[in-house]
């Protein structure tokens, strides 16, 4: 949260790309996985104002768990011995607006592309009738849906979890300000 903060203010680190790419020749070592959604406009690493080898990033558009994203973060949590897994969500998010109009007008998208929209509508569905921002809601029922997912998902990860060695937490990443809020 402090590299989001540099992040935020503006005062990122200036990173020396070529001796990070020359120490990581031999390894990586991340402190934290990112459950991040594929959007071009974020960018966890420079989110939080990390370099290279810092952050282990799983995206897929609408931030949420898939079978080869949970074998992915198990991998991060058991053989990089990564302490964190940080779902991160954000506003306007294309796959979240494409779920909600799956739901409320039964659009249906071309290819393969229901299939986002079906792995989103449970979390739409549980804030419908929610005040506020739908989409907004969403996002955040979103987040939290996906960290509950990983908190049950394997005993691989559950297992960390128990002995204190993962915590697992959501956030939304602001379009406009670049800040990231925890909210699960």
């Amino acid at each position: 949260m402090e590299g989001n903060e540099r992040y935020v203010s503006g005062n990122s680190k200036t990173h020396d790309f070529k001796s990070e790419r020359e120490a990581l020749v031999s390894g990586q070592n991340p402190f934290v996985s990112v459950l991040g959604c594929s959007d071009s406009r974020i960018a966890p690493e420079y989110a939080f104002d990390t370099a290279r080898g810092d952050l282990f990033a799983i995206r897929v558009a609408g931030n949420f768990v898939t079978d080869e994203g949970l074998a992915s973060l198990e991998y991060a949590v058991a053989v990089l011995g990564a302490p964190l897994i940080l779902v991160l969500g954000h506003e306007s998010c294309g796959a979240i607006s494409a779920g909600i109009k799956a739901v409320k007008d039964h659009t249906v998208f071309p290819g393969h592309i229901p299939k986002l929209t079906d792995a989103l509508k449970p979390s739409i569905e549980k804030v419908l009738n929610q005040p506020g921002s739908l989409i907004d809601n969403a996002t955040a029922q979103n987040v939290k849906d996906s960290v509950n997912r990983l908190k049950n998902a394997s005993p691989l990860l559950t297992d960390a979890l128990s002995k204190g060695t993962l915590k697992i937490v959501g956030g939304v990443y602001r379009l406009a300000s670049g800040k990231v809020d925890l909210i699960a």
